[in-house]
């Protein structure tokens, strides 16, 4: 939970940085560059073990990350310093939701028990714009204990239209009569 919280802030402060100077693309890319160098367990085993000095893990990071701005490389090195490089998956997509919501766009959180097609995706999202008023980009999964149906999570809202949701409403209301 404090993972999150703290992701949330730098996320914010990365999203102010990079609106003031107009580079919220660049950002978008360069934040990505970082967490998919961070799923690498060996290079997150050396930034995490004590024992490696600072100045060799700098020198480590500048070298993986090539070409990037020096203010990446400042956030770099102060998740590095404070152990929370960890948390750069978290950043990053606190980050994309905040540029999506500045672009009007609205992330939805989609589970069917079959993978959705294009065609699919398309026609989802244009109803799930209808109800949340933004542009909609579906990130969808597939999830076979919903039974059937759909499961959306949009805007803090949750829209439950699984069969097992409906079975399981229906034997609450089932228990509740008498015979």
């Amino acid at each position: 939970m404090a993972g999150t919280v703290y992701a949330k802030r730098y996320s914010q402060a990365i999203f102010e940085i990079a609106l003031e100077k107009k580079e919220l693309d660049k950002w978008q890319s360069e934040l990505k560059k970082i967490a998919d160098l961070a799923r690498n367990s060996a290079l997150m085993a050396a930034m995490e073990n004590p024992k490696f000095p600072f100045n060799d893990k700098v020198k480590l990071l500048s070298e993986q990350l090539g070409d990037v701005n020096q203010l990446t490389l400042n956030l770099v090195y102060l998740l590095v310093a404070k152990g929370k490089l960890s948390l750069i998956g978290k950043i990053t997509e606190e980050y994309q939701r905040l540029l999506d919501s500045h672009r009007g766009i609205e992330q939805a959180d989609v589970l069917t028990t079959v993978p959705l097609n294009d065609t699919d995706k398309l026609k989802l999202a244009e109803r799930l714009g209808a109800i949340s008023g933004k542009k909609v980009v579906i990130k969808a999964e597939v999830d076979s204990r919903i039974i059937g149906g759909i499961v959306a999570k949009i805007g803090g809202k949750l829209l439950d239209g699984s069969i097992r949701n409906r079975l399981e409403t229906l034997k609450r209301e089932l228990s509740g009569v008498k015979g």
